[in-house]
């Protein structure tokens, strides 16, 4: 999922030669989202700059590793560390000019400037057949672990406006959900 959602700010911005992308090495998978985003940074011949943000606290530094490394744009990794302050990476984001994509479409409803990740709704529909399912009698260990079906592409054209970015309309056709 993150490189695809690379491959998306670089279509977004095609011009983009440098990302920063934040994440927490403490976060679990953080390792391997990486290595995919150098895979495909490589491919795309876009340079990464890995931020490593382990608390709230250490948010405001990364934005400034990021300006001074000269990133064109920021990719979040899943974190922990982001839940209670999407505004304030929106905000920053803003602020430093910088086009930003999160892993989740809440980051996006509170100002983001745009997500793709697994639905969230999809997700708790089928978390709650696996409960009626034990409810009903089967063992945990016995049901098959199942991978997310249904994905979102969501674009805030706010946020976009607010750094100057015009989103190219072939990108934007393929968003599922689009904020005004």
């Amino acid at each position: 999922m993150s490189g695809k959602r690379l491959e998306i700010l670089k279509e977004t911005v095609p011009k983009l030669s440098r990302v920063a992308v934040f994440g927490t090495s403490t976060f679990p998978g953080n390792g391997a989202n990486l290595k995919e985003v150098e895979r495909v940074a490589a491919a795309l011949k876009v340079k990464v700059q890995y931020l490593d943000v382990l608390s709230p606290k250490d948010i405001d530094a990364a934005f400034q590793a990021a300006t001074k490394g000269r990133a064109e744009a920021i990719l979040f990794l899943g974190s922990v560390v982001y839940t209670d302050r999407r505004t304030q990476l929106a905000e920053l984001a803003a602020k430093n000019r910088l086009p930003a994509s999160y892993s989740r479409s809440d980051h996006v409803e509170d100002g983001g400037l745009m997500s793709y990740g697994s639905n969230p709704t999809d997700l708790y529909r089928r978390a709650a057949t696996y409960v009626d399912k034990i409810l009903k009698g089967r063992t945990p260990a016995d049901l098959p672990v199942e991978q997310p079906m249904k994905f979102e592409f969501v674009i805030n054209l706010k946020a976009a406006k607010q750094i100057g970015l015009t989103i190219p309309p072939n990108v934007l056709a393929r968003a599922d959900r689009v904020i005004r």
